[in-house]
């Protein structure tokens, strides 16, 4: 059975300690990703920006052939990631970039769409591996339709691709990063000012979503944490340069728990996906593939109670020493900020963000697997 095979796959500063220089002389000598210490938080987005818009038309050809899952996986990061960054950077950047998230959202669903065939083919592949030779063949219908609604999907991604609106959304995004940053107020606040209270900002967002859930939590509760956890990475490795170690150990950790979050958002959406499958009334799914189908059900619930219970380990990574770490350096560079300009002093992240309780969801009762008929 052929298919897609590719899927989802430093030490803090003392709080009250003097403001040390170092990292600002450093900045302001040799640059850090290209920034100094005068570098402007609209110049950061614009540069963002323009790297984003180089990789879009990178792999863009490749997603439109189809050949390699891959390409349209990369794809709709990148589209993901513009949207990231205009919410990021909205108060920094022009009027007419702020509006072009509309688009990004639209092009987002596309996206989303046809990259899900893609994921289910894959796990269908990849649980049929472990099947014997005789049990293989009842997933070939599944197979066949699945690759029918992927064909589908294609199709209204390319054209969504070639539409007017997408079109005119990569031109003005286009436009107005290689246009230089003018203005004053928001404009032109600084990278070290702004990037330190954005990345808090999205933490105690995500925080504030992981504290919701209990056992009961819907999955769209689940998809919200992960939606949050995206937000934050994506905040991080834009300022990477600027944040240093503690960046990369709670980007390795937030790695981690998308990951997690990842194979319970796709797991449910494969179970949704078949339990369509069985009831439409112009199923023609011989009995075997139904009942394939109704094991593969199970596996997939299988995944999604796994997935909850391995929620708690993964958070209590993020939200431990690694982002006491990150928030020490954000700390540190805020007074830096301030101390480098005499501006007044910058205001510390609130003590409580590091004492988070999570639910316990070992515990959870898992739901009953339910054989499709």
């Amino acid at each position: 059975m052929k298919g897609p095979v590719s899927a989802r796959q430093g030490e803090p500063a003392a709080r009250g300690s003097p403001v040390d220089m170092k990292p600002a002389v450093a900045l302001a000598r040799a640059g850090v990703a290209g920034l100094d210490i005068g570098t402007t938080a609209s110049e950061m987005a614009l540069v963002e920006l323009r790297r984003l818009l180089a990789a879009w038309h990178a792999h863009e050809p490749g997603a439109r052939l189809g050949h390699d899952p891959e390409a349209l996986h990369q794809l709709r990061v990148t589209a993901r990631r513009i949207d990231a960054t205009l919410g990021l950077f909205r108060q920094q950047l022009p009027l007419a970039l702020s509006h072009a998230r509309r688009t990004a959202k639209t092009v987002l669903r596309t996206l989303g769409a046809a990259r899900d065939l893609d994921v289910q083919l894959a796990q269908l592949e990849r649980y049929c591996a472990g099947l014997p030779e005789n049990e293989r063949a009842a997933a070939e219908p599944l197979q066949a339709r699945l690759q029918a609604q992927r064909l589908r999907a294609r199709a209204r991604m390319v054209r969504a691709l070639d539409s007017e609106p997408t079109r005119r959304w990569l031109g003005a995004l286009s436009l107005a990063s290689a246009q230089a940053p003018t203005g004053n107020g928001a404009l032109a606040e600084r990278a070290l000012v702004v990037m330190p209270e954005r990345v808090r900002s999205r933490f105690r967002k995500l925080r504030k979503s992981v504290r919701r859930l209990d056992t009961s939590s819907s999955m769209e509760d689940y998809h919200g944490v992960r939606r949050r956890a995206k937000q934050l990475r994506y905040a991080i490795e834009c300022g990477a340069g600027l944040f240093g170690k503690p960046a990369q150990e709670t980007l390795k950790a937030l790695r981690r728990l998308q990951d997690t979050l990842g194979a319970h958002q796709d797991a449910h959406m494969a179970g949704n996906r078949l339990a369509a499958l069985a009831t439409d009334p112009a199923n023609t799914l011989p009995p075997a593939t139904l009942f394939l189908m109704g094991r593969l059900a199970e596996h997939y619930t299988g995944t999604t109670a796994q997935a909850r219970k391995s929620l708690t380990r993964s958070w209590r990574k993020v939200r431990g020493k690694r982002w006491r770490a990150l928030r020490a350096q954000l700390e540190q560079l805020s007074h830096t900020a301030c101390e480098a300009h005499r501006g007044a002093p910058a205001q510390p992240a609130r003590a409580d963000e590091a004492a988070i309780t999570v639910p316990t969801l070992e515990h959870a009762p898992e739901p009953p697997a339910r054989p499709i008929h």
